[in-house]
């Protein structure tokens, strides 16, 4: 990882992509499916600032659009670590431990479950 990738926020690696790529932030918001003027709130550093507040499928998109750029090096920016990889067969185990808890432990699992990716969302 170089020093530049230890510091930037989500607004310079922005600069980076559009350079590398050669494309504005209409271009970049087209590829990753949001408004042209979410994207330039991010590189203003409005709205989320520093990209908290963005959200993970769009950070995903960027680094499926833009493979130069890694999802680490991404969500990185955005000051907020990758999510990690959900396998069928983990999705399988979850969903049947899952089943297997009554309906108010559910609740309570859920409720654990978004404070938890809420951290993940604010960099917490």
């Amino acid at each position: 990882m170089t020093d530049q990738e230890r510091t930037e926020d989500l607004a310079q690696l922005l600069a980076r992509l559009k350079s590398e790529y050669d494309v504005n932030e209409s271009e970049i918001a087209r590829r990753i499916g949001v408004a042209p003027a979410t994207v330039n709130a991010w590189v203003h550093r409005r709205r989320g600032a520093g990209g908290r507040g963005v959200k993970r499928e769009s950070l995903q998109a960027l680094a499926r659009e833009f493979p130069k750029f890694t999802e680490d090096q991404i969500f990185r920016a955005a000051g907020r670590e990758s999510p990690g990889p959900l396998s069928p067969e983990s999705e399988a185990r979850v969903l049947e431990l899952y089943r297997e808890l009554t309906e108010e432990q559910q609740r309570l699992v859920e409720a654990q479950m978004r404070a938890v990716a809420d951290m993940n969302r604010t960099g917490q």
